[in-house]
Order: C-alpha cells, then structure tokens, then sequence
C-alpha cells in the first residue's frame, strides 16, 4: 500500500507538465486523483490514462480556477465522485513576462485572477470536504518570487503573494489540522517553458549558470516535494516555501 491509500488528491492544471508529473505521483502513492483542466480535455484524459493503466484511480475534471462558477463546478464534481478531499494542490497558473510599459490592466488581472485569486477561492471551495482529521494544501509558488527577473514583476508579485498567503493560511487552518505549505520551483522544462521560448535559450543557459546543480528542473523533481507534502512525513510541516530549484535563490 503507498503512503497515500485512502486519500483524494485534487491537481489544478494537471493536464501537462508539473501538474501531470504531481497527479502521477500521488496516484502513484495510492491517492485517488483528480486531474483538473482548464482548457487541454485531451491531455487531462492522457494523464488520467497513464495513471490507470499503472494501476492508479483518476478522474478528469474540467474547470477554469480563473472563473469562480468553474470552481464551484470542480468541487461539486469532485464530491460526486470522491465523496471528499484530503489534498488540494494548487498548481494551475500563467506567466507572461513584459517590460514596465508594456504593462496592461488586462496583462496584470490574466496572471493575479489564476495564480492568486484563483488559488484563494479554490481553497475557499475545498475546505468544506475536507475530514476533521484535516489534511493538506500545497500551493505552487517560484523562485521568481525572491528572484524578481527583470520584465517579471508582474509574475514575480503573484508568486510573492503566494508565498504570504500560504504563511497565513498555515496559521488560519492550523487548528483544522490541515498543513499549508509551499513548493517553489526554478526553471523546469515543460511545454509552457518551451512555448515560450525559455528552453534553449541564453535565459535558460544563464539560470543554469546560477543554479548550483547545474542544470534545468524537471517536472518530477517538483512531483516528489509535492508527495512529501501530501503525506504524514511532513505531519509537523506547515507555513513553509520550500525552493526546489537545484540551489537557485
């Protein structure tokens, strides 16, 4: 039996990359999966075919975390078919770098409605499934954070914001018994990274200059902090970011 048996897990933007690489690990560990897209059907019914076909239980469930009635959609749903939940990881987000005066309303409500309002009122909806022996939120930040590249200040404050609103919720739901915490990833290869002309690029080979390991994340390298959150090894862990990044800071 893996670490998770019993557990249900919701995976926002689980379609692709770190959020594929998430669900398949905690389905992985025994947790029943829910493989949440915003968009990409065909890629969350891919990800739930490879976890059973590995002997995992998944369901996909589609919702925009930018949309509040998607949310309560995905909830709903979620209890339809789990009956609860005991992990919620909140991972679905878009970037978009941009000089000072290129910043727009519409550049700036596209990157804070899905990566922090989003991420709120998907824990707001998720609270009430989860069992009084509590349970685990993990929130997906970046080392752009404390980083803050230069055109991303934009992303940069959404993922700052990210990192105070874990702090706080670890304190607000401490006494539920459900842990917050924080993973906050470096540059990782996905297809959102390769879409947008990172990987291979002289931005790409700089970061792998700063990063002490020496070379570009992968999305099971995020996977596996992730697992380590959703399970009783991190019982006495909450309130902290914690950088999976290779070193980079």
């Amino acid at each position: 039996m893996g670490k998770l048996s019993g557990k249900v897990a919701v995976v926002t933007g689980a379609s692709k990359g770190i959020g594929a690489s998430i669900a398949e690990h905690l389905a992985a560990e025994g947790a029943s999966v829910v493989v949440n897209y915003a968009s990409s059907k065909s890629g969350a019914d891919t990800v739930v075919d490879r976890i059973t076909k590995a002997g995992g239980k998944a369901v996909a469930i589609g919702g925009s975390v930018a949309e509040p009635a998607e949310i309560t959609k995905l909830i709903d749903e979620t209890r339809k078919a789990y009956g609860k939940i005991d992990i919620l990881v909140n991972n679905a987000g878009v970037f978009d770098f941009a000089p000072i005066e290129a910043i727009t309303p519409e550049h700036f409500h596209a990157q804070f409605n899905v990566n922090v309002l989003g991420l709120l009122l998907t824990t707001q909806a998720a609270l009430p499934l989860f069992p009084a022996e509590g349970g685990s939120v993990i929130n997906i930040s970046s080392v752009v954070a404390t980083l803050a590249p230069a055109q991303g200040a934009v992303y940069s404050a959404t993922k700052g914001a990210v990192d105070t609103i874990t702090q706080s919720l670890s304190k607000e739901l401490g006494a539920r018994k459900i842990r917050v915490n924080s993973v906050s990833p470096g540059m990782v290869v996905t297809e959102g990274a390769i879409s947008k002309g990172f990987i291979g690029s002289p931005f790409e080979a700089k970061a792998v200059e700063e990063t002490p390991l020496g070379r570009t994340g992968q999305p099971d390298d995020i996977a596996a902090a992730v697992v380590f959150f959703a399970t009783d090894d991190s019982r006495w862990v909450t309130g902290q970011i914690v950088k999976v990044s290779g070193g980079a800071r």
